[in-house]
Order: structure tokens, then sequence, then C-alpha cells
């Protein structure tokens, strides 16, 4: 139920949402905007993106047009582009001052985003934090060592209202959009999907096609170990007889080579595509997979927002707050151990990476065979 007052704000006309600046977080923000889209059928929505991620939001029905800004575009050069745009409204979805500063510059006539330090002299209306939000809070070597001390807790675990995806659709409410959730999505169209097909080779290929994705930018405490995908892989291609797609951004190649000479020995049907496939591109194959296996990553919301089930084993971060979908959707399936100490939110494991090292083989193999 809304919990927001209805908004003196008249129905606005043209509506600015400065978007996230990471892949994962910016697909967590969909079911936001396809609100925001319910509430202001006839409005003017644009979104302002950095450049890499523009092609995420190519074809999608909550958004009018898509601007962007290179990586070393000036707040100053973002708040003049804005301002000959003439928005009567901004939704600032980042908690940055930049982002912030940037529709102020623009002289955006309201301004709503969270309230946050260094920032809330920018907006028009700071929106205080959510009572069930929880923040992603690195723990420090001593607190690791006195979490893995403990007996196991299971009542320790936030609950579904935690998830990220609340936190941008609490944003829109404050203007009464619906704040109930939606799966994240996203869209590619069948001639996308069939020009990745003939591009990549895979008109004909045997069996069903699988995706893997070994990375994640974040850093290797979101890692499942390489030596354990590559088993999975290969007991899952036995068994299936699947063309295994393996993604990844040009930092993976080295990784991704890895693993193809892997399952290629004995001989199995794989494509190592990483560093080889814009953002469309991935969008189209990933939409062509029947599942994808994955860390936790951009790429597992992106697979999750077209549709895609995925499995991926949690180490640092915490399904609870940005697991793939809506919480508790039953085409994914997401792994854990009983580390104690997970989420730490660490880039690297202080200890002996526990939470992920917990994360067996077999259970990742099951998984992906009851999804596909």
């Amino acid at each position: 139920m809304n919990s927001h007052p209805p908004s003196s704000i008249p129905d606005p006309r043209r509506i600015l949402v400065r978007g996230t600046n990471w892949l994962g977080d910016s697909v967590m923000t969909t079911p936001a905007l396809l609100r925001l889209r319910e509430k202001f059928p006839a409005a003017h929505i644009a979104l302002l993106t950095p450049e890499k991620l523009k092609e995420l939001w190519t074809h999608h029905p909550a958004i009018n047009e898509i601007l962007s800004f290179a990586a070393d575009d000036t707040v100053f050069f973002a708040g003049k582009i804005l301002r000959l745009e003439k928005f009567d409204l901004a939704f600032v979805l980042p908690n940055s001052p930049r982002s912030a500063l940037e529709t102020w510059l623009a002289r955006i006539p309201q301004r709503i985003g969270y309230a946050r330090p260094w920032r809330n002299f920018f907006l028009t209306r700071a929106v205080p934090p959510r009572p069930e939000a929880v923040p992603m809070q690195k723990r420090s070597v001593d607190e690791i060592k006195k979490l893995i001390a403990r007996p196991p807790d299971p009542g320790r675990r936030p609950p579904p209202s935690a998830h990220q995806i609340h936190e941008y659709l609490q944003l829109v409410a404050t203007l009464g959009a619906n704040p109930d959730p939606v799966s994240p999505q996203l869209f590619v169209t069948p001639d996308e999907v069939e020009t990745a097909r003939k591009k990549f080779g895979l008109l004909k290929v045997p069996g069903p096609i699988f995706g893997l994705n070994p990375n994640a930018e974040y850093g290797p405490a979101k890692r499942w170990p390489v030596e354990k995908f590559i088993a999975a892989a290969r007991e899952i291609q036995h068994r299936t007889n699947c063309t295994w797609l393996v993604f990844g951004s040009p930092a993976d190649t080295a990784v991704a080579s890895r693993i193809e000479s892997a399952i290629s020995s004995p001989p199995a049907a794989i494509w190592n595509l990483a560093g080889k496939t814009s953002l469309r591109e991935l969008m189209a194959l990933l939409k062509l997979c029947r599942v994808l296996l994955t860390n936790d990553s951009g790429p597992m919301h992106v697979a999750a927002a077209l549709g895609t089930p995925v499995v991926v084993p949690f180490g640092s971060t915490s399904p609870e707050l940005t697991g793939p979908g809506l919480p508790g959707d039953p085409r994914h399936r997401v792994l854990q151990s009983d580390a104690q100490c997970s989420p730490c939110f660490l880039r690297e494991c202080p200890i002996d990476f526990r939470c992920l090292n917990g994360v067996s083989v077999e259970r990742v193999v099951e998984a992906v065979l009851q999804v596909a």
C-alpha cells in the first residue's frame, strides 16, 4: 500500500530520471521506471545514463528518450545539456552528490532524491531513508572473526522488503506511483536474437544453449572459483549435451580462455565470447540461453530481467538485497553456504573464502538441471 500522501505537484509533462552508474543497479531500477510510466502515461520520460549503459535501454517501454554522458564529461556539461531539455521534474536515483548537482545546474524545478550528506541542498524533496533499508556495510576483520566463532543464526537474514528494487520504487511513490514490486524487465527483439545467432555461428548447435559468466567486476570475493565453474560445466555438458556460451568483458579473456580449453577437452561445444559482444549482443545471447550459470554480477541481473533463469553462488554479497529478479522468484536458484561471516561486502576475502568455497559443484549442477 502506498504510504505517501498525494503529491501537490501537478502532473509533470517532461520527466528526467537520472539513472544509476552500474549495470546491475540499472536493471534493478526498471520496476520503478515501469511504475512511473504507469502513473504518468502521457509524460515524456527521459533517462540520463552513462554512455556505457545506453544500449541497455533500447526498446524499453518506460522510456521516451535516452540521454547519455561520457566518463570524462563534467557535471557542468551535463547540467548545461539538461537545461536545454526544459524538464519540469527530476528523479535522482543514485545517492551521489554529483547526480543531484546535475539536476540543480539544469534548473529543473522539482528534484526528488534520497537524503544523503552533501547533496540535500540540491534537491527540492530530500526523501528520508526507508525503515526497511539495510546498509551494505563492509565488515572489519575483527567482526568477521567474531561472527565465524558464533553458532549459525538462520534468522539473521534481511526480509524481502529490504531488496534494492524497493529503494527505487519508494522514490517514485513520493508522487503517488504504485510502490508494489514488479519483476525487473529488459527488452530485446526477435530480430536482434536472430542477428546474434547468425553473427556468432549459433544457427545450428548441438543440444540446448547454456550461458556461463565466471566473472564479477566488484572483486574476487564475489567469484566462485574457476575450477568449480569448469567442473560444473563439464558435468552439465556431459548430462545435457548442451552448448556453452562463455561471457565476459575484455578483461575476462584469460579466464574465459582457460575455461574454454578445459571444457573442450574432452571435446564439447563451447563458444568463448568474452570481449566479443556489444551490450545489445550480450542481451540477445542471454535471451537465447536456457539458463545462465553466473556470479553475482551485472549479466546476472540482465539475464533475469530478460526472462532467462539464473543459477548463482552468492558469497560476500546478499541476495536479499541484490538478488536476481524479484525476491523468491522460482525461476532462479541462489546458492549460499552456511558461512556466518557472509555477507561481508568486501572485495577480497581476508580469511579463507569459506562463503563461496562452501558452495559445492554438485549443488550447482543440480540447480542448473532443475531450471534448465
